[in-house]
């Protein structure tokens, strides 16, 4: 059975307010836990709707130290127990169907002011309301709008709306932010990360081709 072990209450309280925005972007979320190799740390991980995925780091240890558990029953366990060792559900590992980035060969390609980030997020959410789609969501066509187009480290990286779209429905983006504050764009040759304050998410940048039969 997995165990989650998290001394810090202000640890506990992060990952609970990313797992409750998960399941909040999708009632079914799994979230994968694995543990950092240089440091008593959880990458925390969940796919959303936009196709794209989010992550937070927070400390603490888990077992095994790569384990899927049902967003909603971590929620609990962080709800109720929300004690230095608590039980995070069974092994939902069957249940995880997206595909991790690797750990190395990130180049930092640019930084973009976190209130312009948020003022174009802001923007885009006005018009994904005018526009949800039958499944609750906003078309493909909207959501692969590329709103920023950023160069550095020999690359040159665009990024579509779905990910502003993830990185406001986790709360990623502080509301009002100081001028200075940034967000961060980092990529490798096939994969796109933003990170911001509170959170990153992580894209392929392009998609996958299917096998020929």
């Amino acid at each position: 059975m997995p165990e989650l072990r998290m001394p810090g209450s202000v640890e506990r309280d992060d990952l609970s307010a990313f797992v409750a925005r998960a399941v909040r972007l999708d009632g079914q979320a799994v979230v994968r836990l694995r543990n950092r190799s240089d440091a008593e740390r959880i990458d925390v991980w969940s796919a959303t709707p936009f196709d794209a995925l989010c992550t937070r780091s927070v400390g603490g240890e888990v077992e095994p130290a790569d384990v899927s558990v049902s967003g909603n029953e971590l929620l609990a366990a962080l709800t109720v127990s929300n004690g230095p060792v608590m039980d995070p559900g069974p092994e939902r590992d069957l249940l995880w169907r997206s595909e991790l980035p690797p750990p190395e060969g990130w180049r930092h390609v640019d930084d973009l002011p976190a209130r312009v980030v948020g003022e174009v997020a802001e923007q885009g959410v006005g018009v994904a309301r005018q526009n949800v789609g039958p499944k609750g969501t906003p078309p493909a066509s909207l959501m692969d709008q590329e709103v920023f187009t950023v160069s550095g480290s020999g690359l040159q990286v665009k990024v579509p709306l779905r990910c502003l779209f993830v990185l406001t429905g986790m709360g990623f983006l502080a509301s009002d932010p100081p001028e200075e504050e940034i967000v961060r764009v980092s990529a490798t040759e096939t994969w796109l990360r933003i990170d911001s304050r509170f959170g990153a998410v992580v894209r392929r940048r392009y998609a996958l081709l299917p096998l020929l039969t």
